[in-house]
C-alpha cells in the first residue's frame, strides 16, 4: 500500500495555450469574450423561455435545458484556463484533474442525450402531429431530461472506472489547458491505445444516432465528435500547434451550439427582437 501511495502523482502540470505574452493577450480577450458570450447568451436563452408564455412548449422546454448544460460546459474548466493564462507554473490536483473530467463528461454525455431527445421531439412533431400534445406530455419531457443525465452520469462512470485506477508513476505534464481524458490517460505507465479506442467508442455509439435526424445535430454532432475522434484515434499527433487548434475548436462549439438550434426557431428570434425594442 506504501507504495501505491508513492507511485501516484498528486498533481499535474498544465502546459496551457502558449508562452509567448503576445498569444497569452490574445488568448485572455478571445476566450474571456467566448465565456461571457456564451454565459449571457444562454441566459438569455433561459430567462426568455422561462418567462414568455408562447415558449412554454416541449420543444423550448428541451432548448432551455440545453443551454442550460452548455453553462455548466462552458464553466467546469474554462474560468481556471482564463486565471491560468498569465500563470507561470500551471497545476491541478490529481482529484482536481479526475473532478473535471468528471463534468466534462457528465455534460457532454447528457447533452449529446438531450440532443437525441430533442431529434424525437421533432420527430413527433412532424410524423405524427395528432399525437404529438399526447406523447409530449409534461412526464415524458420531464422523463427525456432526467434520463439524459442519468445516461451522462453512467457515461461519465464508464470512462472513471478505468482512469481511476490506472497507474500514474511518472510523467504528470498534460498538453492542454485543462484535464483531457486522452491526454491524461496518455500519462499512466502502460500501454492506453486499447483503452483510448474504447473510450471514444461508448461515446460514438450515441454519437450515431444523432447524425440521422436535422441538419442542426448533424452540424453540431460533427462539430463536437470530430477533435474528439482525432484526438483519441490518432495518437501520433505531436504538433502543439495542431492540439491547440482542435481543443479550441471544442471551445468554440460551446458558444456555437445553443445559438444553432436557437435560430432555426423563428419564434424565439421574434420575442428577441421585441425585447430589444423595449
Amino acid at each position: 500500500m506504501e507504495g501505491a501511495n508513492h507511485s501516484r502523482v498528486s498533481e499535474f502540470v498544465l502546459l496551457g495555450l502558449t508562452d509567448s505574452p503576445e498569444l497569452q493577450i490574445f488568448f485572455f480577450v478571445m476566450f474571456s469574450l467566448f465565456y461571457l458570450m456564451s454565459m449571457l447568451g444562454n441566459c438569455l436563452i433561459l430567462l426568455t423561455v422561462l418567462f414568455s408564455p408562447h415558449l412554454h412548449s416541449p420543444m423550448y422546454f428541451l432548448l432551455s435545458n440545453l443551454s442550460l448544460i452548455d453553462m455548466c460546459l462552458s464553466s467546469f474548466a474554462t474560468p481556471k484556463m482564463i486565471v491560468d493564462i498569465f500563470a507561470q507554473h500551471k497545476t491541478i490536483s490529481f482529484e482536481g484533474c479526475i473532478s473535471q473530467i468528471f463534468f466534462l463528461h457528465l455534460f457532454t454525455g447528457t447533452e449529446i442525450v438531450l440532443l437525441i431527445s430533442m431529434s424525437f421531439d421533432r420527430y413527433i412533431a412532424i410524423c405524427k402531429p395528432l399525437h404529438y400534445s399526447s406523447v409530449m406530455s409534461q412526464s415524458m419531457c420531464v422523463g427525456l431530461v432526467v434520463a439524459s443525465w442519468t445516461v451522462g452520469f453512467l457515461h461519465t462512470m464508464t470512462q472513471l472506472a478505468f482512469t481511476l485506477y490506472l497507474p500514474f508513476c511518472g510523467p504528470n505534464v498534460v498538453d492542454s489547458f485543462f484535464c483531457d481524458l486522452p491526454l491524461v490517460i496518455q500519462l499512466a505507465c502502460i500501454d492506453t491505445y486499447i483503452l483510448g479506442i474504447f473510450m471514444i467508442s461508448t461515446s460514438g455509439v450515441i454519437a450515431l444516432i444523432s447524425f440521422v435526424t436535422c441538419t442542426a445535430h448533424f452540424i453540431v454532432v460533427s462539430m463536437f465528435f470530430g477533435p474528439c475522434i482525432f484526438i483519441y484515434v490518432n495518437q501520433e499527433v505531436k504538433t502543439a500547434v495542431k492540439k491547440k487548434l482542435i481543443r479550441q475548436v471544442k471551445k468554440g462549439r460551446n458558444v456555437l451550439l445553443p445559438h444553432i438550434h436557437s435560430l432555426e426557431k423563428i419564434k424565439i428570434f421574434k420575442i428577441l427582437t421585441s425585447c430589444l425594442k423595449f
